[in-house]
């Protein structure tokens, strides 16, 4: 492709009208998309190798259709072009699948009617799942818990077991028992309902992480920069350290008192009056 692209340039070049207003528009459009992907990664360094390798070919192309000459220079472009896409499709194979499920979703509603949760009942959710983190965290029992204001992300829903069972401390620590089948997953809560577990998540692509947190860290890191709505729990298995994880950003040694606020801003209550009620938003 990169090839064919260069051997017509001299004649595309020489025969400009107000067609290529719109290639460049095509161009830059295709290019301000491939940054804005690096960047939402926090991979500020691909983005600029891809920027010199973008610039560095129109060049060359430009120079090669006007005087006919860099033929080396431009089979070596067309090489790493390639080269290129293999790699980027490689290394972002997870990202790609989570971007095909979403357009595979696009209109879809995931069946559940709009209901009401009283504050009462969020309040209660938001308690069991302090106490079922710090239960586990005493025993060392790794969990992963995400809580979705918002719309549900269908790819992460599909990937798990759905439940659509009621915010407990006793079915949180069934779920995490390492000898349950769904343990290795995470729980997805919306209002005081868990609507799935055992579902995966993406992994950041951050390089800076620190070498102590672990899979469900990076796990929850993943989907909290991919999603900034979402707020993250996380037990660790090793220390028993409780963390919580919004917007990419990591916070440890939560203790119950933070944690219980923290929860209770993701549900949205934390300055609602007490009998006020909480309207669930549908699913997507």
């Amino acid at each position: 492709m990169f090839a064919l692209c260069a051997d017509s340039a001299g004649t595309y070049l020489t025969s400009l009208d107000w067609t290529i207003a719109i290639d460049l528009l095509v161009l830059i459009a295709v290019a301000v998309m491939v940054l804005i992907f690096f960047k939402r990664r926090n991979s500020i360094k691909l983005a600029l190798v891809f920027s010199a390798y973008l610039l560095l070919y129109c060049v060359v192309w430009v120079i090669n259709g006007l005087l006919g000459k860099l033929y080396v220079t431009k089979m070596i472009l067309s090489v790493v072009g390639m080269f290129m896409i293999g790699a980027f499709i490689v290394v972002y194979q997870t990202d790609l699948k989570v971007s095909f499920s979403k357009l595979a979703h696009i209109g879809e509603k995931s069946g559940k009617s709009e209901t009401d949760v009283t504050y009462e009942e969020m309040k209660a959710g938001a308690n069991e799942i302090v106490r079922a983190c710090q239960t586990m965290a005493k025993n060392n029992v790794g969990a992963l818990i995400i809580i979705c204001p918002g719309a549900v992300p269908p790819h992460i829903l599909d990937t798990g077991t759905i439940l659509n069972a009621n915010v407990s401390c006793g079915l949180l620590e069934s779920i995490f028992n390492t000898h349950a089948p769904l343990h290795d997953g995470a729980v997805v809560v919306k209002g005081n309902k868990i609507l799935g577990a055992g579902c995966f998540l993406p992994l950041s692509q951050e390089v800076n992480i620190s070498k102590e947190l672990g899979t469900r860290h990076r796990a929850a890191i993943g989907i909290t920069e991919e999603n900034n709505d979402i707020f993250a729990v996380v037990v660790s298995e090793e220390t028993g350290i409780i963390s919580t994880v919004t917007a990419g950003k990591i916070r440890r040694y939560m203790t119950p008192e933070s944690l219980s606020e923290q929860i209770e801003q993701a549900f949205g209550i934390s300055t609602r009056p007490r009998k006020e009620k909480v309207k669930e938003h549908k699913f997507l």
